[in-house]
């Protein structure tokens, strides 16, 4: 019997993203999702492609404004800059810790981490559009979001597993039948 994270993942590499084999896809997430990270991890060795993960840490973001010297903040992650150029395929799966905590942060140091990466950003929206990057974000079902949503865990599982078509017998039949 397949899954529900096996659905997802197969929805995910075979039909939002295409992925062929020789393929480079870079997987960006939380821990939280991990399930789900792992089905997409086997489903891209599959098809004869090569899976790169990158787990966010809770608060990885607000550590690094916080603590951050001027140096730092102007810093351009070559590795991110490699993915962004060379990879063929970016999937994001929001899986929140807290949806919130970035809320307090130094607004003057994310803006100037910010104005730093605007060569990485560039690179990411052109090769997007012109599809030479191909991307998808999704989202994984946090109690973070659930909250976010007024809704259980439970509920919100529910919620985004019915919208992704993921209960269908075929997920990507049915994501086909609406093109």
């Amino acid at each position: 019997m397949v899954s529900i994270h096996q659905k997802y993942a197969q929805l995910l590499v075979n039909y939002c993203l295409s992925v062929q084999p020789n393929q480079k896809v870079y997987i960006v997430s939380t821990y939280l999702a991990e399930p789900l990270i792992k089905e997409v991890y086997k489903e891209i060795l599959r098809i004869g492609a090569f899976p790169e993960i990158k787990i966010i840490l809770p608060e990885e973001n607000k550590i690094f404004i916080d603590l951050a010297q001027e140096h730092q903040l102007d810093y351009v992650s070559p590795i991110t800059q490699l993915i962004y150029e060379s990879f063929d395929a970016y999937l994001y799966i929001r899986a929140p810790y807290n949806l919130r905590e970035d809320q307090n942060i130094d607004r003057s140091k994310s803006a100037r981490k910010s104005k730093a990466n605007t060569i990485l950003n560039t690179t990411f929206s052109e090769r997007t559009a012109t599809g030479s990057l191909k991307r998808c974000i999704c989202q994984y079902p946090t109690f973070a979001g659930a909250q976010e949503a007024g809704l259980s865990l439970e509920e919100y599982e529910h919620f985004i597993y019915n919208s992704c078509k993921l209960f269908d017998d075929n997920p990507t039949q049915s994501w086909q039948s609406l093109g």
